[in-house]
């Protein structure tokens, strides 16, 4: 990242802070839910009896800093196995598509999301971290997703 990048992202924080939101459930789960930029499917979802089915559910807004934080929270704890990818994506940066190539190709020599779209798909993360987290999470693509019932659904599966 260049420092010109570095500062806009700083003016962003300051200007539109985004509050981190994450919620803890049952921690005997394997089960952990992205809703991407859907806050109101993630407030819904943590006020809900979904959260003694899941272990943890939260968001997903960039397609570097914030998937580098989630790869490492799911590789820390192993107990997470599965994970449903849900709501809307951001428009620009698609994290959830990033998520799901970093899931399905890995990173380059460059630590280059394989297959991206998105427009800075650079991660901190080593290959052999990818390769943990690729080999631990069972990925369910449920982009779009914002109807909680048919999160259910999936769940009771």
């Amino acid at each position: 990242m260049n420092l010109i990048e570095q500062i806009a992202g700083d003016l962003c924080k300051i200007l539109l802070p985004i509050e981190e939101k994450i919620f803890f459930g049952n921690p005997q789960s394997s089960i952990a839910i992205c809703t991407l930029s859907s806050i109101k499917l993630l407030k819904e979802i943590a006020n809900s009896s979904l959260m003694n089915e899941i272990g943890i559910v939260g968001r997903l807004l960039s397609e570097n800093k914030g998937i580098d934080s989630l790869v490492k929270y799911v590789i820390a704890n192993p107990r997470i196995s599965v994970m449903i990818l849900c709501g809307g994506d951001t428009a620009g940066h698609r994290p959830g598509h990033s998520l799901l190539c970093l899931h399905k190709n890995g990173i380059d020599e460059n630590a280059k999301i394989i297959g991206s779209q998105s427009p800075y798909p650079i991660v901190s993360l080593t290959e052999q971290e990818v390769s943990r987290f690729q080999h631990q999470i069972k990925m369910i693509d449920k982009i779009g997703e914002d109807n909680i019932y048919n999160l259910k659904n999936i769940i009771e599966k």
